[in-house]
């Protein structure tokens, strides 16, 4: 069962008085005694970008250039992937590796290469990012409910009353992370009764029902609107295909803000473009970036926003946190947050 979501760190305040993101987490694993990486010294890679460089130094840890005295590795690098296993190959004595995003995807193929291995304990920033991710969301539901799209598109008076209310709709969220836990809060106001789709079917608490996906045929036909929040894994590839989709009742909204991966893009097209959706909002696509041109840019019920749920100014101080957070734990109690399964690849 999930544990109920931790309180965090102070948030940081914004110039206008408003209290920063914060973090959404639950509570990690107990590591086994041979799962404890060996405390030490922190590089920071493969840049050393200053408020990540002072976020170790505040967690308590030396910084050093990467090399022989690495036992820590804070890798801010998404795209070079390979870069990171050539820093893990030439520095074995590295036993803990923070990721820079929630998602782990990018770096399935270092993960599983040594997830037989004890050692490197990997955390990612899985839940770091869920406040942010999840008020992007319920922008794109409650646009997309309202035709948001069609009304910005307009170049002419409607003559027409369009809309619809999220009070009291049927909400199935697809994830049971962070972003699942923040989205139910946000949408408490409305009345809504949620419907969580998980890997493995355990209640998740504040969700009025929690079912394994082997059950997900069974929600879609009576879901309003239908999030996917879940990790990118070989088991979540092309969930939302053709045939899921179909069973959506024409009145839906679907909105993604985990990956592309999870969805067949050409299907999704077919579906808004014949109107089988009441809209899409897609913050991530595959393949991405979409090209110039794609039709879901010319389609009138879609919303595509750039992967910019999460941007850097919002992400920086929650990675800084996340990061001084792991470095404390790396070099005295263990309790991680965000530790990364590596056979499960989330």
């Amino acid at each position: 069962m999930s544990a109920e979501p931790a309180s965090g760190p102070a948030p940081a305040t914004s110039p206008g008085g408003a209290r920063g993101h914060r973090a959404v987490v639950t509570a990690g694993p107990v590591l086994t005694p041979e799962r404890r990486p060996t405390p030490g010294a922190v590089s920071v890679a493969p840049r050393s970008t200053p408020v990540f460089v002072e976020a170790v130094r505040a967690g308590g840890a030396d910084v050093v250039p990467l090399g022989p005295e690495t036992r820590g590795l804070v890798w801010l690098s998404y795209r070079d992937p390979a870069g990171l296993a050539r820093a893990l190959d030439e520095n074995p004595a590295i036993e803990w590796v923070q990721l820079p995003y929630a998602g782990v995807d990018a770096f399935a193929d270092v993960i599983s290469a040594r997830a037989d291995r004890a050692l490197p304990l990997w955390t990612s920033a899985k839940g770091a990012f869920a406040e942010p991710v999840a008020e992007h969301a319920l922008m794109l539901v409650l646009s997309l409910l309202r035709v948001v799209p069609q009304r910005v598109r307009a170049t002419a008076w409607a003559t027409e009353q369009q809309g619809r209310s999220l009070y009291g709709r049927h909400v199935v969220i697809v994830g049971a992370g962070g972003i699942a836990i923040e989205l139910m809060r946000l949408l408490a106001p409305f009345d809504v009764r949620v419907t969580i789709v998980r890997r493995s079917g355990d209640p998740v608490p504040g969700a009025d029902l929690t079912v394994p996906v082997e059950r997900l045929d069974g929600v879609l036909p009576a879901a309003d609107v239908l999030v996917l929040a879940a990790a990118a894994t070989p088991g979540t590839a092309g969930l939302l295909d053709a045939r899921r989709l179909a069973l959506l009742p024409p009145t839906a909204v679907f909105v993604n803000v985990a990956r592309g991966s999870l969805v067949d893009t050409d299907a999704l097209v077919t579906a808004v473009r014949s109107e089988r959706l009441w809209g899409a909002g897609v913050d991530v696509t595959t393949p991405e970036p979409l090209p110039d041109g794609h039709p879901l840019f010319h389609e009138p019920r879609v919303i595509v926003t750039p992967h910019q749920a999460d941007t850097p100014e919002m992400t920086a101080p929650l990675l800084a946190e996340r990061i001084r957070h792991n470095v404390r734990a790396f070099l005295g109690d263990g309790e991680f947050v965000g530790v990364v399964d590596p056979h499960d690849g989330y």
